[in-house]
């Protein structure tokens, strides 16, 4: 089992398998916790509102970043739209292949310059894969690359400040910018940074890269979705 995919070999040890697995996710602020991998696989049915928003607001060309095992890609598909899934786990494209995904692409969005959509789609917090605030302000200056005219970016994300109400927020650092590792069957892979932005700071960093917010669904765990189009 290579380190590097760690994530796509439990993905595929499920699906293949039918069978439950356990993925551990270490963290920056707490103690480890065992991420539940089924969520990937959840139909329409088992999806939470806020998805359902944002898959009834795609339009025209949408690309799919970090479609995982494509179960977003998958409903798109069933409404007509044409839809590619980009995802940079090898095992997690050839299983979006046997679910019956039709354009897949494995590979990372940051090497991904060769096609313009009219939706960019990030959903389960995707926009997390940019990191860090800096990571945020050059994923948003490169995005307007990849967008037709009057294309849109489709995001969640959350503010997490409530991690710390027992604890100080760090310093050094914006407390949403966090670092995670996966452990699977005792094996552990690299540590990644990730991304969780409250939507002032987020709305206050867009507007200054040259993009209108709109806040198309909040719910109650302070989570949110926007749509995001240049100015």
């Amino acid at each position: 089992m290579s380190v590097k995919d760690i994530f796509g070999k439990s993905l595929s040890d499920y699906f293949l398998n039918h069978t439950p697995v356990k993925l551990y996710l270490h963290n920056s602020y707490g103690s480890p916790e065992e991420m539940p991998v089924d969520i990937f696989f959840r139909d329409k049915n088992e999806m939470p509102d806020l998805e359902h928003y944002a898959l009834a607001e795609c339009k025209g060309k949408v690309l799919d970043i970090g479609a995982g095992v494509g179960s977003h890609a998958l409903i798109l598909q069933e409404n007509g739209i044409e839809v590619t899934a980009l995802e940079i786990s090898e095992m997690a494209c050839k299983i979006m292949k046997l679910r019956g995904v039709k354009r897949i692409l494995n590979q990372s969005i940051y090497s991904f310059k060769t096609e313009k959509f009219d939706t960019l789609l990030m959903l389960m917090n995707g926009i997390g894969l940019t990191g860090t605030i800096a990571g945020l302000k050059d994923f948003l200056h490169s995005a307007k690359q990849l967008l037709n005219p009057a294309g849109q970016l489709l995001f969640d994300s959350s503010d997490i400040s409530y991690l710390y109400l027992d604890d100080e927020i760090p310093k050094n650092h914006y407390f949403g910018e966090i670092s995670y590792q996966y452990e699977y069957m005792n094996q552990k892979g690299p540590w990644f940074n990730w991304l969780y932005i409250d939507y002032p700071l987020l709305n206050e960093i867009a507007s200054k890269e040259g993009w209108n917010t709109e806040l198309i669904y909040e719910d109650d765990q302070d989570q949110y979705l926007v749509r995001l189009t240049l100015k």
